[in-house]
């Protein structure tokens, strides 16, 4: 089979594209045939060779990708011969998802509703999980104002999606006029360009007054600062990530300034409510088949591995990245 295989952590250029030994399965393990597989950010700070937060450097060579979805075409020992055939999609137990074939343990997989794409299920597995724990955490109410950094990025699209099916007033931030209209069609009754320096000040114009009362940033550095000054008093900040290669700089002093609450909103403070990974999951999925969550996806052949990286880190991509074989 073919696979994206890291030699020498580096660029993205370093991702070569190549034929490797096909995975078999084992104990409790299903082999899939992959159609779609999803690229996270943190994938492309690991083929740099460092690590993020729990996350150390891997081992070389290795096959990056920790999300698949396809079809079980081979079962290990000890696996019911009704997983044969089945749609599936789940996160695998390490990498190895850049890959025409992959294998994960059956507790890790999930049904793909039939009029679902693998390339959808794929784009929520994780990221539409992330995104409901992320809201969660927020405890949103209709009627509340809530900013969202990369608001037409792989979580930023999925919060404003779900934020507006909540009855929330969002003002989406994104890169350049095409993500500030993308963000508006998704449901941001404000957006504005994080490109124009005075984009706080057309924020607080189009609130007429109103303090933003949540903010969900994924963007970190500048950016990230100019949102949590738009804070109104007693608001709450969840950082989420930092795609400008920095995390908001936020002291003590300034969580007392504003009289704020500020929070690392992933981990495992979003199984609060939901109790289980796996059910998280179960929501994300059954959220994207009632079409409450439509995520934005941007493909690339699987070969094409490293170009997906370097626009990614470029910030030349919108929604999920997915990678199909």
């Amino acid at each position: 089979m073919y696979a994206v295989r890291l030699h020498e952590f580096g660029p993205a250029e370093n991702l070569r594209y190549e034929q490797v030994a096909a995975p078999v399965p084992g104990r409790g393990q299903v082999r899939i045939d992959v159609q779609a597989s999803g690229v996270h950010f943190i994938e492309t700070t690991l083929r740099a060779g460092r690590g993020v937060g729990p996350h150390s450097a891997p081992e070389l060579p290795v096959v990056l990708g920790g999300e698949v979805a396809g079809v079980v075409s081979a079962l290990g020992p000890d696996v019911d011969g009704s997983w044969l055939g089945r749609r599936v999609v789940g996160t695998l137990e390490s990498y190895g998802g850049y890959a025409e074939q992959a294998v994960t343990t059956i507790d890790a997989l999930h049904h793909i509703p039939d009029h679902l794409t693998a390339e959808t299920a794929v784009a929520v597995i994780t990221t539409g999980t992330t995104t409901l724990g992320i809201l969660d955490s927020s405890n949103a109410k209709p009627g509340d104002v809530a900013l969202v950094t990369s608001a037409a990025g792989g979580i930023g699209a999925l919060l404003v999606q779900a934020l507006r099916h909540q009855g929330v007033i969002v003002v989406g931030v994104a890169g350049g006029p095409e993500k500030v209209r993308l963000a508006r069609s998704l449901g941001a009754g404000i957006a504005v360009d994080y490109r124009d320096p005075h984009w706080p000040e057309a924020v607080r114009d189009a609130l007429k007054g109103r303090g933003v009362g949540i903010v969900f940033d994924g963007v970190g550095g500048t950016a990230g600062r100019q949102a949590f000054d738009l804070l109104a008093p007693g608001g709450r900040f969840l950082l989420h990530g930092w795609s400008s290669g920095a995390a908001t700089r936020i002291t003590t002093d300034d969580i007392i300034e504003h009289a704020c609450t500020v929070t690392w909103a992933i981990g495992p403070q979003m199984l609060e409510r939901a109790g289980t990974i796996n059910a998280l999951q179960d929501r994300a999925i059954r959220a994207a088949a009632d079409g409450v969550l439509h995520p934005l996806i941007t493909r690339y052949p699987l070969g094409r591995a490293g170009d997906a990286h370097a626009d990614l880190e470029n910030r030349r991509t919108t929604g999920k990245i997915v990678l199909v074989p």
